[in-house]
């Protein structure tokens, strides 16, 4: 390879065989560091680059694209949401941002699924007293939790995930009502008002992206509006849910669980989330199937090829107008 040969960033290792296309095109540096690098390593690494591929918890802003340079041509996010990018200073400057969607739908709604039927049914709960070692016994009111069947699902944000969700949970038995922001083609699942769907829904299911309008749209206010017997799970992004409130809510009783992927603050989380026994915590795995994350990479990379070899990205960012 050329030393004038476009220079390619991986932020973070890839599976080895999704970045071997990389190789064709371009000097490959992949980070060697188990772990998100730090602003000054990200500006370091990206100096010169004709290519960025980058992960969810890396922010690309102005000060990363000055340390990159002219010579950037592209920005391939390895996720479908796109929050941690600055897309207007990056597409101010000629360069394209890219995603990857529609790869994950699946394995985030059964990821959703499981959470719901985690929380609801106490299952994480149950493990937790069998792993402790306390004395237990069958009884008929023992461990009760919440049946599924004949109960409204309330899901904001009526996406591919959305959408996937609601045919799981129709499946379950449940009725489906939605909030977007536009209508939507979903057979068997009724638009509703934010407040409504709060106010009426069993369990509320979180995903929309994350936006100046949506950050803390779930705060002390929209938990208050929910049902006391109610439930609330995320596996969208952290910040839509004002992480304090909904650790008073559920100590005060406001609502009866939470299960989240995800967290304000990722990684850190809520102390009084922590210390809750109705609340069920993952660790961002809403993607992580091995068939799920292999694609992801390999569209991140299918995107940074075809940049660079002059053709059309498969996935550009295309950002919807409000």
């Amino acid at each position: 390879m050329s030393p004038d040969s476009p220079r390619i960033v991986v932020t973070r290792a890839l599976p080895p065989a999704a970045l071997e296309p990389l190789h064709s095109v371009g000097q490959v540096w992949v980070s060697p560091h188990d772990r998100p690098l730090s602003v000054a390593e990200l500006h370091q690494a990206v100096d010169g680059a004709s290519a960025i591929i980058s992960m969810l918890n890396d922010k690309i802003d102005d000060d990363v694209l000055d340390a990159a340079g002219p010579n950037l041509r592209i920005v391939a996010n390895t996720a479908v949401g796109y929050d941690n990018l600055d897309v207007p200073a990056i597409t101010h400057r000629g360069v394209l941002a890219t995603n990857t969607p529609g790869v994950l739908v699946d394995a985030t709604a059964d990821l959703t699924m499981a959470l719901l039927l985690d929380v609801t049914r106490r299952v994480s709960e149950g493990d937790r007293l069998v792993r402790s070692g306390a004395a237990w016994s069958w009884d008929i009111s023992f461990m009760l939790g919440s049946g599924l069947q004949g109960k409204q699902l309330g899901i904001i944000g009526m996406g591919h995930i959305g959408q996937a969700v609601a045919a799981r949970a129709a499946a379950f038995g449940m009725d489906v009502a939605h909030h977007s922001r536009r209508p939507v083609e979903a057979g068997g699942s009724r638009r509703l008002p934010l407040d409504e769907l709060l106010a009426t829904s069993d369990v509320v299911s979180l995903h929309c992206p994350l936006t100046a309008q949506t950050r803390h749209l779930i705060d002390a206010e929209a938990l208050r509006s929910m049902k006391g017997s109610a439930y609330l799970v995320n596996t969208a992004r952290g910040p839509i849910v004002d992480e304090a409130a909904l650790a008073a809510a559920l100590a005060g009783g406001e609502i009866a669980g939470a299960a989240l992927d995800v967290y304000e603050n990722e990684p850190e989380v809520h102390d009084g989330l922590r210390a809750l026994p109705n609340v069920v915590l993952a660790p961002h795995l809403g993607s992580a199937t091995v068939e799920t994350r292999t694609r992801m990479a390999e569209l991140a990379v299918e995107n940074v090829v075809a940049t660079l070899l002059g053709k059309d990205a498969p996935t550009p960012i295309s950002v919807p107008s409000t």
